[in-house]
């Protein structure tokens, strides 16, 4: 499905302007409105990324369903796949340490990143393989809508019996990828992937349209209620664990969702796309730029360019990763080209008999 990949691929532009602006930006400029909004869109490419998993799990839980594997079985499947996430996890966090030697400290290698978020998420998202694809629709919205609320409680709860390594796989937090409350995106990409699956071919146009009017209502909703002068929580931090902020990402992601479909079937159509190019590497660019970005190849620049600078340094970093990309995608054309290939051999002279004559 070429909107997903577009989708994932505008995921990817965004974390990379992102990055560049929160890495190399100097203190100066961290006031400016520039980069206030870098930053701020730059909070939504975490939000795509598990929802998008939370697409394709519904799709992997839906093809095993189908194809009458047994409900224990099935659970097992989503269970490997959070494995293959965890074993992404801690391998990319120990090239990090590696690469960071000898400052980086032991405790680098236990950071709850993106990567653990989606595999703490799908392990306990399992469970919903023992249903049909169409109760996920249902099951795993409720199930968002319910991380989601109950994230400023959890925050609320003394966890310091816990070590910090474990609590920062649940507790809210700003540096980490906590269970609460971003295990709810991946819900609500369950749910919308198991709709799509269930859904009749001709179908899928309606269900995006009415999936953007669902974003902005949402949007709007979550909003409205964010501003009022009460809440049901004693304690709760809009950046950090609000559910209206969850609403809102989830709104903008479905808007997001219907855009990219429309401007891939009645626009790009087939035709191919840098933006869906990064989306079909988008696991190779997030790895390489994060090791760019925030490791010691650039030292001299971080938190020491000006706004212009750094935004000059994320155009740069684009066309970058895409190169890298195409490289990825076009590995065995690139191999073949970079590869010297022995002259050709002269083929042998064939003697007719009557020369011989």
């Amino acid at each position: 499905m070429l909107y997903l990949d577009w989708l994932r691929g505008i995921a990817a532009v965004i974390m990379l302007q992102g990055h560049a602006f929160h890495s190399f930006t100097n203190k100066a400029g961290r006031d400016s409105s520039v980069y206030v909004l870098s930053q701020f869109v730059g909070g939504l490419p975490p939000a795509i990324f598990l929802f998008l998993t939370g697409v394709t799990l519904a799709f992997l839980m839906d093809s095993a369903q189908r194809k009458a594997i047994p409900p224990g079985r099935r659970v097992w499947i989503a269970l490997k796949r959070s494995g293959y996430l965890f074993a992404l996890a801690f391998a990319f966090r120990a090239q990090l340490w590696v690469f960071g030697q000898p400052s980086s400290p032991w405790t680098d290698l236990l950071k709850v990143d993106i990567l653990n978020a989606m595999g703490l998420a799908i392990a306990a998202l399992a469970v919903m393989s023992v249903f049909t694809t169409r109760d996920r629709v249902r099951l795993c919205a409720v199930l968002g809508v319910a991380i989601a609320c109950v994230s400023p409680w959890v925050s609320a709860l003394d966890w310091s019996v816990l070590p910090k390594a474990l609590s920062a796989y649940v507790v809210p937090d700003y540096n980490f990828f906590s269970f609460f409350p971003w295990a709810a995106f991946l819900a609500f990409g369950v749910s919308a992937g198991s709709l799509i699956r269930v859904a009749h071919r001709d179908a899928i146009e309606r269900i995006m349209q009415w999936s953007a009017i669902a974003g902005l209502v949402l949007i709007a909703l979550a909003r409205y209620f964010s501003d009022l002068p009460y809440s049901i929580y004693t304690k709760s931090d809009f950046w950090l664990d609000s559910p209206a902020l969850v609403f809102i990402k989830t709104g903008i992601i479905l808007v997001m969702l219907s855009s990219a479909y429309v401007w891939t079937r009645y626009s790009v159509g087939e035709r191919w796309s840098w933006v869906a190019q990064f989306g079909t590497t988008s696991l190779l660019v997030y790895w390489v730029h994060i090791e760019l970005v925030y490791g010691r190849w650039f030292w001299m620049w971080k938190e020491n360019l000006t706004v212009n600078q750094a935004m000059l340094t994320a155009f740069v970093l684009i066309p970058v990763m895409l190169l890298l990309s195409l490289a990825r995608t076009h590995w065995d054309r690139v191999r073949g080209f970079l590869t010297v290939s022995p002259p050709p051999e002269p083929a042998p002279v064939r003697i007719r008999a009557e020369d011989d004559r």
